[in-house]
């Protein structure tokens, strides 16, 4: 298997379910408590969608906020193990499907939100859901996207698109293997959504409080055709 690679990701992930799903529930992670887990449920919120598809859902946080709003939401993810803690926890719909296999003729339904909140790590798997996006949507819908800034995070590397090493750095010593993940610059991100049909009609910047950079930023395409 390549060292950079889509399945190396899925992988990597395979070995860290467990360790994800506590790290999520127990509050670990700093950033979500801050601003991250706020700022993609009020995106999402400020639409009044009736229906989300969460891609890339993990243990299903979101799709249980979601719920609790009284929104009908589907979330999906590759990893078995992450699906087996959704359903269990319960709160909304899952299933465990790769985002090569979402399409119309496999999801047999539509949305007004696709929400992507951190899980766009890959290249080629990036790539074919944005392509199947609008085949998802209602008219007019939308596909929100949360992620690393790519300003924040570029660090010394070379601002330009490319493969990076993963690290778990902050994260408990439960966690090994950390997955690469696939760096865009922000043109590239914005030219994902014109390409495929959206309209960009925000990008936010959430700031954290105590480091004073931003936590992330969201994409809010809206469907044009």
């Amino acid at each position: 298997m390549k060292k950079f690679s889509d399945q190396q990701i899925i992988e990597s992930w395979k070995k860290n379910a467990q360790p994800w799903v506590s790290a999520v529930r127990e509050g670990e992670i700093e950033s979500r408590l801050l601003v991250t887990n706020k700022v993609i449920i009020d995106a999402i919120l400020a639409g009044a969608p009736k229906t989300v598809l969460d891609v890339g859902c993990g243990e299903g946080w979101l799709v249980r906020e979601l719920g609790k709003a009284g929104i009908n939401s589907l979330g999906v993810d590759v990893i078995p193990e992450l699906i087996a803690f959704a359903e269990k926890e319960g709160g909304g719909r899952f299933r465990q499907l790769s985002f090569e296999q979402l399409s119309p003729d496999v999801l047999k339904e539509k949305f007004d939100v696709i929400a992507c909140n951190f899980s766009l790590l890959g290249d080629e798997s990036v790539s074919h859901l944005f392509q199947q996006a609008p085949f998802l949507l209602h008219k007019a819908g939308s596909f929100i996207v949360q992620t690393i800034h790519p300003v924040a995070a570029c660090g010394e590397e070379k601002y330009e698109d490319g493969w990076r090493e993963g690290s778990w750095t902050g994260f408990s010593s439960k966690f090994r293997d950390p997955a690469p993940w696939y760096f865009r610059t922000l043109e590239t991100w914005k030219s994902l959504f014109l390409q495929n049909g959206f309209r960009l009609s925000k990008i936010l910047e959430p700031i954290n409080p105590k480091t004073k950079i931003p936590a992330s930023i969201v994409f809010i395409g809206v469907l044009t055709n």
